[in-house]
């Protein structure tokens, strides 16, 4: 009967190679005729693993010449000719520009590890490769890539000092605070992940079992799990990173429903050499795909400027602007901050008075919305999910308003939830939202998490203490805010026992409250 998941996988990725490469030639990538040809190569990786990588030059190399080498590993189930457009671009400005196809993917032999120790001795591999076998300068080498190239290009340079900067777009630097924040598991996105992984590429038995613990909420695997997690996060070896001194930019989506934006702002902070973080509205990956086709876009923009600076030494001014970047979903306009912290300089507390009883197991109305298609529309249309503050069902969903704003408010960066819990179950979860609520009830989202938790005793009060996903989001004058909780969310896997209750309160020695950070006026 053959191998019909392989045949699909041959003729997908001639699908993809073949949109990507006639994008490039109907000028998409204007002047990517100025880079000699591309090549295609096998480059022997770790262990004698062959990695399928193609390779650019700028025109006219000879042996005589040296260049700034990028190298840039594929994003999760894409092939090898992903960034030919932002290549023959590089090439052309002056880089050997090195992509490959990490192992398991596609036509790359091997199996899929998840950034695992195999994939960071590939990259050092294609670097050695690259340096024998191409122009490539020893002294001025990068890293990039979206997604999965991302996240190896962080974990290489904290193993290979020989890297000199990075770009890491869409990325992660904690694994497992991206699909399993909150102690909750972010099933769309894993999900999203595995489908994609069985349909382009070899998945090891170990990230089978991993993914298999996940789904099935193995509470006697959950360390195991954080531990492999935490392998293959950069924020583990962030000391490392800082040693090797390599100049690191972060760009991601806050609507990114793959690695949330909180992740990459906490290790942002964690830096200690050139740094850079920009934000920007979207999900996964949709901030750089039009770059990915060779149409002008500010991400890939700003990652040439930032190789040009540290590779090259152009004086082009960006270790001079302010190193965090943001782009609200509202306004459309870009932000300069010094850092992290100064985005929500100001903090205004919602109080979360009184004592509100709520069922679980049924979904309130009140969600997240759906993984990539609801980001994206907010992107593109400025429509988040919405849901109707007034009609949601107070039995399973509790809900404090603001008072009414007379001044726009503009929400930038992290809310933090603050309550005291009293579940009937030793087991629960929770999800909450944070609404802007205009005069006619409809909550346009700004942001939600989850919550879970487990062994606590039924009937006896603790402390909940829940970071929201990073945002930035302009609340209308006479709109109001509005905290929403409830128990179920088709993004997440929840864990509440039939006829489980939460009974939330706000002591008074320790009253509970949501914490809006807002931009300085």
């Amino acid at each position: 009967m053959g191998h019909p998941r392989k045949a699909l996988r041959t003729t997908t990725v001639g699908a993809v190679s073949a949109t990507l490469i006639a994008g490039s030639a109907l000028g998409l990538a204007p002047t990517a005729q100025a880079a000699d040809a591309i090549r295609f190569v096998d480059i022997s990786g770790d262990g004698g693993t062959v990695l399928k990588a193609n390779v650019i030059t700028p025109a006219g190399t000879d042996s005589s010449q040296r260049y700034p080498l990028l190298v840039m590993p594929t994003s999760w189930g894409l092939p090898q000719v992903e960034y030919l457009a932002q290549a023959q671009k590089l090439a052309n400005s002056g880089y050997v520009v090195v992509t490959y196809n990490v192992r398991g993917f596609w036509q790359s032999g091997g199996e899929i590890e998840v950034a695992g120790p195999p994939d960071i001795a590939d990259a050092s591999k294609v670097i050695d490769w690259a340096l024998a076998n191409t122009p490539a300068d020893a002294q001025h080498i990068g890293m990039g890539g979206v997604s999965y190239g991302a996240g190896i290009s962080l974990l290489a340079a904290a193993h290979d000092k020989r890297i000199k900067a990075v770009a890491a777009l869409s990325g992660w630097a904690d694994l497992i605070d991206s699909i399993y924040s909150g102690r909750t598991q972010h099933v769309q996105a894993a999900a999203l992940l595995d489908g994609a992984s069985l349909v382009t590429g070899r998945q090891s038995a170990e990230i089978r079992q991993i993914f298999d613990n996940f789904y099935a909420s193995n509470l006697s695997k959950e360390q195991d799990m954080i531990n492999w997690g935490k392998k293959r996060s950069a924020d583990t070896y962030v000391d490392q990173l800082n040693k090797n001194g390599a100049a690191v930019m972060m760009a991601n989506a806050w609507g990114d429903t793959v690695f949330p934006p909180n992740q990459y702002a906490d290790f942002y902070e964690k830096l200690t050499g050139p740094k850079r973080l920009e934000l920007r509205p979207g999900d996964h990956a949709t901030a750089e795909l039009t770059g990915l086709f060779g149409l002008p876009n500010d991400v890939w923009t700003d990652t040439e400027r930032w190789f040009d600076h540290y590779l090259k030494s152009a004086d082009n001014g960006i270790n001079r602007e302010e190193p965090v970047r943001l782009k609200s979903r509202s306004t459309g306009g870009y932000e300069g901050y010094p850092d992290w912290k100064s985005v929500g300089a100001t903090q205004k507390k919602i109080a979360l008075s009184g004592t509100t009883t709520i069922h679980t197991n049924v979904d309130s109305g009140a969600d997240g919305g759906i993984v990539f298609l609801s980001s994206i529309l907010d992107q593109i249309a400025q429509a988040p999910p919405v849901a109707s503050i007034p009609l949601l069902p107070r039995r399973w969903a509790a809900v404090w308003r603001s008072e009414k704003y007379t001044a726009a408010q503009q929400v930038r960066g992290t809310a933090k939830l603050h309550t005291t819990l009293t579940p009937t179950k030793e087991s629960g979860t929770l999800v909450a939202y944070l609404y802007d609520v205009g005069p006619l009830g409809l909550g346009k989202l700004v942001s939600n998490a989850p919550y879970t938790f487990h062994g606590q005793t039924p009937g006896k009060p603790f402390d909940v203490d829940l970071e929201l996903f990073s945002t930035a989001y302009d609340v209308p004058a006479g709109h109001r805010l509005a905290l929403v909780v409830d128990t179920v969310d088709p993004l997440y896997i929840e864990h509440n026992p039939s006829g489980a209750q939460l009974t939330f309160s706000s002591p008074a020695n320790d009253p509970s409250y949501v914490s809006i950070p807002l931009r300085e006026q």
